[in-house]
């Protein structure tokens, strides 16, 4: 027989919940964002309530079962002997109605979560303003829980209630009473919960996980992490929930704030900026052994490793957080022509980007004007070719290795200019690029550097004389945007020539960024008829800049579509070169 993992234990629902609130059972998820919808909760508490089963439950013991100290902020007296690994969010809504604690909800809104019951029909619901008024109901079964509340007590004073309104049969009056009781009651529900060893790692865990539990989220190493961070630091994950939150809402006054308009990070992904900036790591794989103590030669645990590591993920953390570096670090992508998240199809690249601009400021010294030109040179080249899509940590863990011989700011620099020179090769730009535009896919990297590109070379939009930068300015709100895609041969007018396929229609050579204004006039007209009308507005030196800027050839709009796809493609690769040299300052 194979070594069990694990072992099975049996506990009360009352004593979980104990367990939990004296800090024996770890459970993060009550300080972050609840994601179970309300009718998720009630559908628990009903089959409870009708004794169904509500499936198992998966700890792990974090293998410092002797450890007691203060931890976070709520007064608990334990480092938590056992970590949550599946049965979270079951745990959390039990707790959070049992304890009447109030749950962090997707807005960062600190609430409760309020389940009614109905003794006489036996249902729940989730409580609204009827509800409440409604003397029939217990509108937040939380009350019962409650260390002051008398069950005796409570039900006299709900049959009373009643009585006051109308009038209860006999057989009501014993209904009422002994439904309000059982619900009282689920305190003892059974509870059937996995422990697994201390000794097992977090790949086995991952796997015993997904094993068991098909439908769930797949767990990950930045999952494990974010739990010792709860266990150990739970500071550092709420400064780093704080930090996200406030990413999302503009500041009030003049106060300083993360917010931008370039990513709306999640706490896991400027978690990997810590480990890359702190510990040259992409892989989280070992970063979390590391952080429970555990020495990978010995395998054996350490208060000393796990709190010289802490240190470590401290320090870095704190300087992925600073306002005067996040902020600094958004010029970059403002210096390589990528004005807002709208253009971005890859937020992996901007953290990887802002990771090794940290590493470039902090350990290198760069020079802060050096570092946001090879920086922006270096995003623009990873957005362009999508390096971080597919296996972004492998490809990070490979560049970061470069810097493995690194000593100086000129090192720095090097290294990451013959990355860049190694990739954009004259090969790539004039023959690989142009394939790569050969796509209809909404978000193409191609498409995207190549907007960028036209911000960088200052470039009017097209049959216009505002600039593209200009309105592009994220900041700028209306009811419709200040450009928009065009078709440059509309669509029912390819389909009035028989050309159907989306793939041909959508093409990225086939679309320019227009002033939502002139994109209605054009409606679905052949270029050669709207064209001469747009383009009475500009002088011939004009347009022949318009037409350099924005990749089309001369005469483009008599030309037959299959060649203009071709001959643009190759022309809108040239002007992406063009916006990527003016970067170098060439």
């Amino acid at each position: 027989m194979a070594d069990v993992l694990f072992k099975k234990v049996d506990y009360s629902l009352k004593k979980l919940i104990e367990d939990i609130h004296v800090g024996e059972i770890g459970l993060p998820d009550i300080q972050r964002p609840f994601v179970w919808p309300r009718s998720k909760v009630r559908d628990l508490l009903d089959s409870m309530y009708r004794g169904f089963p509500i499936g198992y439950l998966l700890f792990w013991e974090n293998g410092y079962a002797d450890a007691h100290r203060a931890i976070g902020t709520d007064g608990k007296q334990k480092v938590p002997r056992l970590l949550i690994v599946d049965g979270q969010q079951r745990l959390t809504s039990l707790y959070a109605v049992m304890k009447a604690t109030p749950v962090i909800d997707k807005e960062f809104r600190s609430e409760c979560i309020r389940i009614a019951f109905h003794p006489l029909m036996e249902k729940f619901e989730v409580c609204n303003p009827a509800i409440e008024r409604d003397v029939e109901w217990i509108a937040d079964v939380s009350v019962l829980w409650k260390p002051e509340t008398s069950a005796y007590t409570f039900i006299q004073d709900f049959l009373n209630r009643l009585k006051g309104r109308h009038s209860l049969s006999p057989e009501e009056e014993k209904r009422i009473p002994a439904a309000i009781d059982r619900l009282v009651k689920l305190q003892d529900y059974p509870v059937t919960a996995l422990e697994i060893s201390y000794s097992v790692d977090e790949d086995r865990v991952a796997e015993i996980f997904v094993r068991i539990n098909s439908k769930g989220t797949p767990l990950n190493q930045a999952d494990f992490i974010l739990t010792l961070m709860s266990v150990f630091w739970d500071e550092g994950r709420k400064q780093l929930e704080d930090f996200c939150r406030q990413t999302k809402t503009p500041p009030v006054g003049n106060r300083p704030s993360p917010y931008n308009y370039y990513l709306l990070p999640k706490p896991d992904q400027l978690l990997r900026v810590s480990v890359a900036l702190g510990f040259r790591r992409a892989r989280l794989e070992h970063v979390y052994s590391l952080l429970r103590g555990k020495d990978l030669q010995t395998k054996q645990f350490s208060d000393e490793q796990r709190e010289r590591q802490f240190a470590i993920l401290t320090e870095s953390q704190a300087y992925v957080l600073d306002l005067q570096n996040w902020h600094e670090f958004f010029k970059v992508l403002k210096r390589a022509g990528y004005s807002s998240s709208q253009f971005i199809s890859s937020e992996m690249a901007v953290l990887y980007a802002y990771a090794l601009w940290l590493i470039g400021k902090r350990d290198f010294h760069v020079d802060l004007y050096r570092l946001r030109e090879i920086m922006a040179r270096w995003f623009f080249m990873t957005a362009l070719t999508g390096r971080y899509t597919g296996s972004p940590e492998s490809r990070m863990e490979q560049d970061l290795g470069l810097l493995r011989d690194a000593r100086t700011a000129d090192d720095f620099v090097r290294v990451l200019n013959q990355q860049i020179e190694a990739v954009l090769t004259r090969d790539y730009w004039e023959v690989t690029l142009p394939n790569e535009l050969e796509t209809a896919a909404a978000r193409s990297t191609g498409q995207f550097a190549y907007y960028a590109a036209l911000c960088l070379l200052d470039a009017p939009v097209l049959y216009s004389k505002m600039k593209v930068s200009d309105l592009l300015d994220p900041s700028a709100k209306a009811k419709k945007a200040a450009l928009e895609r065009h078709h440059l041969f509309p669509r029912r007018y390819l389909q009035r020539i028989n050309i159907h396929e989306k793939r041909l229609i959508n093409q990225a050579a086939n679309y320019a960024l227009v002033e939502w204004s002139d994109n209605v006039k054009v409606s679905d007209r052949p270029p050669s008829d709207y064209v001469p009308e747009l383009e009475s507005r500009f002088s011939p030196d004009e347009i022949q800049a318009m037409y350099r800027l924005h990749a089309l050839p001369e005469c483009w709009y008599e030309m037959g579509y299959y060649e203009f796809l071709k001959e643009r493609r190759k022309r809108m690769a040239d002007v992406i070169r063009q916006g990527f040299e003016k970067i170098r300052g060439e």
